[in-house]
């Protein structure tokens, strides 16, 4: 039962965010849609921003977990935009709203990770000092986070999946010739 009535919140709390700002949704609001009382509300979340925070979070978790390895930078960031191709409005009301931050530290951590596995694929049978692997997915991170940043810094109106194949085809073959040349010390 407690499962349901923490997925009933979070769902009315994603809907709600699906229709407006996060500045104009309040305990009060989550609970009359999800129908369950201001008590029950805050025996799970202090707070409307800790509720972001959990879900958040444990999007973050799922997504780490889906992706225990990645064979293409382009399923790093289909991966790393993933909540917000399904979200659109949610993730543009939480992006302009004051816990921007929330959904930067989500971003940056998804990236990190989806990057990290895609290199250690790249990496499987090569030799590659540790400083130079951090170096290789801060690189990769930043320009994936970056990319998916930009997009929704223009309000994600254009299509970000086929910008991002396309410089994923651009930049074919970039990172085996790091490994090549890391192999070459």
């Amino acid at each position: 039962m407690a499962n349901f009535t923490r997925e009933a919140i979070k769902a009315s709390f994603i809907k709600l965010l699906e229709e407006r700002p996060l500045s104009q949704i309040s305990v009060k609001d989550i609970v009359s849609d999800c129908g369950v009382n201001r008590n029950t509300f805050y025996y799970y979340y202090e707070d409307v921003p800790t509720l972001l925070e959990k879900i958040v979070e444990e999007d973050a978790e799922r997504i780490i977990e889906k992706y225990p390895a990645l064979d293409s930078i382009e399923a790093c960031l289909d991966a790393a935009a993933e909540f917000a191709l399904e979200h659109r409005r949610a993730v543009l009301h939480i992006y302009n709203s004051a816990n921007r931050a929330v959904y930067e530290q989500y971003l940056w951590r998804v990236c990190e990770h989806t990057v990290g596995r895609y290199i250690d694929s790249v990496l499987t049978g090569h030799t590659m000092s540790p400083e130079d692997r951090e170096i290789l997915i801060k690189n990769e991170v930043c320009a994936a986070f970056g990319i998916v940043m930009y997009w929704l810094d223009r309000g994600m109106k254009d299509e970000l999946r086929l910008p991002l194949r396309r410089i994923c085809q651009l930049k074919k073959g970039f990172i085996d010739e790091i490994v090549r040349q890391s192999d070459e010390k």
